[in-house]
C-alpha cells in the first residue's frame, strides 16, 4: 500500500491531532500532500509552518474547495460528512479515508504479520476500557499501546519503529464512519445512547457507524447485555467464520458471557465446558473505582483480552494496576465526611446517569452546553439519589425544568454567574446542601465550552474549589 501512494496527490482535511500526523506520514511515503483547513488562527499557522518546511502545501482559511488533481482525501474524524469538500470529492470520484483507515491500510509496512487490533467503541466508557485493556495486555507480557481516539495517533503507532504484539484501539463514531476497511481481531460496543446526532444526522446513522467496528471480527464481538442495541449490531455484522458473540453483564453470566457473582468477575465464554463452568478473573475490589459502569468497562476489557488468549491472572493483575485518568469519577477530597467527586468527563446524559448510579446520596453539580439533549429520563431515574442540585452554565434551565417535573422535592441552587469564580460558588452551594455521608458529584451531563476551555479545565476548577475548603473544614458545622 505504501508504494501505491508515491506520487499521488493527497488532500488532508484538517490541521489538528489527526491531520498533522497524516500529512507527515503521507509526505514521507512520497505522496504530494496539500492540507486544507477552515481555520486560520495562531495555532494553525504554527502547524502550517512546520509542514511547509517539509515541503507540504498548506491552505488555510478554505476547507471547502477540493484542490485540483486530488486523487485521495484523508480527513480528520471531526469533519462532517456533509462538508462541501467531500461533496466535491464524491463528484470527482475521489475516495475519502479517515486517518484510522489510512493507518489500517499502512499497518505493518513490510511486516506480513502486523499487530492485530482489539477495538472499543461506545457512547461512554471507551477510554477507560481501552486503558484497562492495555493494562491487562501489558500484565500478560505483551507489547501493546492504547491508541486511537484516546489521544495517541494510531497512525503513529503503526508507522513507528516500535513493534507491537497487539494494539488496544479506541474508535469514535466519527473515526468509524471514515474507516470502511478496518477489520479488528475482536471488538466491543459498550453502549449506545443519543450523542453527536447533529454530525451523524440520526440515531440510526450513529448506531450504524458504531456497528462498523464488528465488521470482519475474527474471534469475538463483545456486547452489553443491558443494552439490546449493541447485540443488534452484532447480529447485523458480517464477521469471519467462527467469530462469536460474547456478552457482558453486571449479573450472573450465562454461557458465552462475562459477569459478576458474589463480588467475583467471571468468564463463561473462553473456558472449557462453558455451559457448566466459569473461570474466576478478579474481584470487584480490584477495579478502581468499583462503580457499576466501571465494572462493566472492566468486564468488556477482560472479554477482549481473553479473546486474544490472555491468562486469567493477567486480567486480575492488569485491573489492579490500572488507575483512571483525571476527571473520570475521581475522588478529590473528603471534607466533613462528605466526598467530593470529579466526573467532569460526564459530558452527556448517559455518562452522567452512570456516574449518579454509583452513589446513594448526592448533591449534584450539573449544567453547561446541552448539545440538544433532554434531561427528563436522567432526572427521573436519578431522583431517589439526589439530596440537592447546583446548576450552572448556559443550558441549566433545561435541567432545572426536568428537576421541577420529576424531583420537585429536591432543593436546587441556580447559579447565574459565569465568571471564573462560578465553580467556587457552586462548590460552596453544594457544601451547604450536603450532609455527612453524602457525595458532592460534578457530573455535568453537558459540554463545558460555555464556561471552560474543555472538561479538563472544568474539573480542575472543581478540584481547586474543593481543596480550598480543607483548611477551614474542621470548624464547619452542618
Amino acid at each position: 500500500m505504501a508504494t501505491e501512494l508515491a506520487g499521488v496527490r493527497v488532500t488532508v482535511a484538517g490541521l489538528g491531532v489527526s491531520g498533522v500526523p497524516a500529512a507527515r506520514a503521507l509526505h514521507a511515503l512520497g505522496a504530494v500532500v496539500t492540507v486544507v483547513n477552515s481555520g486560520d488562527g495562531e495555532r494553525e499557522r504554527a502547524e502550517a509552518e512546520g509542514l511547509r518546511e517539509l515541503g507540504v502545501t498548506v491552505r488555510l482559511g478554505d476547507g471547502d474547495t477540493l484542490p485540483e488533481g486530488t486523487g485521495l482525501v484523508v480527513t480528520a474524524p471531526g469533519w462532517k460528512p456533509t462538508s462541501p469538500l467531500f461533496a466535491a470529492a464524491e463528484a470527482a470520484g475521489v475516495e475519502v479515508w479517515g486517518d484510522v483507515e489510512l493507518a489500517w491500510r499502512l499497518r505493518g509496512g513490510a511486516d506480513k504479520n502486523p499487530a492485530p487490533w482489539l477495538a472499543v467503541t461506545g457512547t461512554n466508557g471507551k477510554t477507560t476500557t481501552v486503558q484497562m485493556l492495555a493494562a491487562i495486555l501489558k500484565a500478560a507480557g505483551l507489547r501493546t499501546a492504547a491508541v486511537g481516539n484516546i489521544g495517541v495517533s494510531v497512525l503513529d503507532a503503526v508507522l513507528g519503529e516500535e513493534k507491537y504484539d497487539v494494539l488496544a484501539v479506541e474508535l469514535s463514531s466519527y473515526q468509524l464512519h471514515w474507516a470502511p476497511s478496518v477489520r479488528p481481531h475482536s471488538a466491543a460496543v459498550l453502549n449506545l445512547a443519543p450523542d453527536h446526532l447533529d454530525w451523524h444526522g440520526s440515531m440510526a446513522a450513529y448506531a450504524a457507524d458504531k456497528g462498523r467496528i464488528y465488521e470482519g471480527n475474527q474471534v469475538a464481538c463483545v456486547y452489553n447485555t443491558a443494552d439490546p442495541a449493541t447485540e443488534a449490531l452484532v447480529r447485523e455484522a458480517d464477521v469471519e467464520e467462527g467469530a462469536r458473540a460474547i456478552g457482558f453483564t453486571l449479573g450472573s453470566p450465562g454461557p458465552s458471557q462475562f459477569g459478576v457473582v458474589d463480588g467475583i468477575l467471571l468468564d463463561r465464554a473462553f473456558v472449557e465446558g462453558r455451559h457448566k463452568n466459569a473461570q474466576e478473573l478478579a474481584e470487584v475490589s480490584d477495579v478502581q473505582p468499583p462503580a457499576p459502569h466501571n465494572i462493566a468497562n472492566a468486564l468488556a476489557a477482560a472479554a477482549l483480552a481473553r479473546a486474544f488468549g490472555v491468562e486469567p491472572a493477567a486480567v486480575r493483575d492488569g485491573l489492579r494496576a490500572f488507575r483512571p485518568d483525571a476527571h473520570r469519577i475521581a475522588l478529590v477530597e473528603t471534607v466533613d465526611d462528605v466526598a467530593y467527586v470529579d466526573d467532569s468527563k460526564a459530558t452527556n446524559t448517559h455518562a452522567a446517569e452512570a456516574s449518579l448510579a454509583a452513589y446513594e446520596s448526592i448533591v449534584w453539580i450539573a449544567g453547561g452546553l446541552a448539545k440538544g439533549a433532554t434531561f427528563d429520563e436522567l432526572v427521573r431515574r436519578s431522583a431517589p439519589r439526589l439530596r440537592g442540585a447546583v446548576l450552572m452554565g448556559a443550558d441549566r434551565a433545561l435541567i432545572r425544568e426536568a428537576l421541577a417535573r420529576h424531583a420537585p422535592e429536591v432543593p436546587v441552587t441556580d447559579l447565574e454567574r459565569t465568571d471564573t469564580g462560578a465553580m467556587a460558588a457552586a462548590v460552596e452551594a453544594a457544601r451547604e446542601l450536603s450532609r455527612p455521608g453524602d457525595t458532592v458529584l460534578l457530573a455535568p451531563a453537558c459540554a463545558s465550552m460555555d464556561m471552560f476551555t474543555n472538561y479538563g479545565k472544568r474539573g480542575e476548577a472543581f478540584a481547586e474549589a474543593v481543596r480550598a475548603l480543607v483548611p477551614e473544614s474542621a470548624g464547619h458545622d452542618k
